[in-house]
């Protein structure tokens, strides 16, 4: 082959070398990236505590914002409750948009928490605002709507968007009774907790939508309430769970909580996430026994489906509001139960 030639060859095997690197192969997809491991704290509570003087510390003594502190020891994702019309404003609208903000600010993720209530809404109590009394289903669904919508747009506006909102708080018995009272009517509590659903996904349409339920260890709960929503056309993303086991019987609970886990992985092939989480401030040695084990089975389901593990007010210290489930000492200070929490 002559030196003109060979040119040609090597310019020709060029173009096509340059042309099949330029083709991409249709049936080579990039593969999803699977959102991190949320390592939550709900520290609703904070902005009171700071109010009434409360101050926090690193564990060597140097005062520090909370939010910032409960970052550095591996939080996050920021869990925070809003209610209706409360009488001292904490946890209404206005509290809720100064805290997310500054969760926001840090880089972190946010989960929303709806009581629907002016106060606390647990599984001894789902009382309806007092704005809200007196309605009936259609009165109640269309309330749950216009304030579901009105705080997340609320945060939309202050660009903030929320990863996950929950409709309602443990809601095993349903949520508004006696109108919701899962036991009495299904069907009513589908409706209203599908109107905050529907809410959320017009204001946000990627995030996730949870349903809370109490006792992350009782299958049976779990199973005869979401059966019955999904029985009157209930929807929801995510299946969420609380647990607050004794020192004592933890390794029990998180073997239940795991087979209830999995059980609603398989049976509605929902995603999980354990909102709620807490052991006795002074047992923090256990606590962090209890947290590393239960943070493992979550984070090692299948497809991912375990999204994240919340502890409830870990900052809480000193008797406050006679709450003693925290992971801070009583001077103020991170115990090593949110050793956990570190990556």
């Amino acid at each position: 082959m002559n030196r003109g030639n060979i040119r040609k060859y090597v310019v020709w095997l060029l173009g096509i070398l340059l042309l099949g690197a330029c083709k991409s192969d249709p049936e080579v997809t990039p593969e999803p990236q699977a959102a991190p491991f949320a390592r939550g704290a709900d520290v609703s509570w904070i902005t009171e505590m700071e109010a009434a003087g409360r101050k926090f510390y690193n564990a060597a003594g140097v005062e520090q914002d909370g939010l910032r502190l409960l970052k550095q020891l591996g939080v996050n994702a920021i869990r925070l409750r809003v209610w209706v019309n409360p009488v001292d404003g904490w946890c209404g609208k206005d509290d809720l948009l100064v805290k997310a903000r500054r969760a926001h600010s840090l880089g972190m993720r946010l989960l929303i928490d709806f009581h629907y209530s002016d106060t606390w809404a647990d599984p001894g109590q789902q009382q309806l605002p007092a704005a809200w009394e007196g309605k009936d289903l259609d009165g109640l669904t269309a309330a749950v709507s216009e304030h579901t919508t009105d705080v997340l747009g609320a945060l939309k506006a202050a660009g903030i968007t929320p990863e996950w909102v929950q409709v309602a708080n443990e809601t095993g018995n349903g949520m508004l009774w006696e109108t919701g009272k899962a036991a009495t009517n299904m069907a009513n509590y589908a409706a209203l907790s599908n109107a905050g659903y529907d809410a959320v996904k017009t204001v946000f349409p990627g995030t996730k939508v949870i349903v809370h339920v109490q006792n992350g260890y009782d299958n049976n709960l779990f199973r005869w309430l979401f059966d019955g929503l999904k029985a009157n056309g209930g929807k929801w993303d995510v299946v969420g769970m609380s647990l607050y086991p004794s020192p004592y019987e933890w390794q029990q609970r998180n073997e239940q909580c795991l087979a209830n886990i999995s059980d609603m992985v398989n049976r509605y092939e929902s995603e999980v996430m354990i909102c709620e989480v807490g052991m006795s401030w002074d047992q923090a040695p256990t606590a962090k026994l209890f947290l590393e084990d239960l943070i493992k089975k979550v984070r090692t389901l299948p497809a991912g489906k375990g999204l994240g593990v919340f502890y409830w007010e870990p900052q809480c210290y000193g008797g406050w509001k006679g709450y003693t489930l925290g992971a801070f000492d009583q001077a103020g200070k991170p115990t090593a139960a949110l050793d956990a929490f570190r990556e």
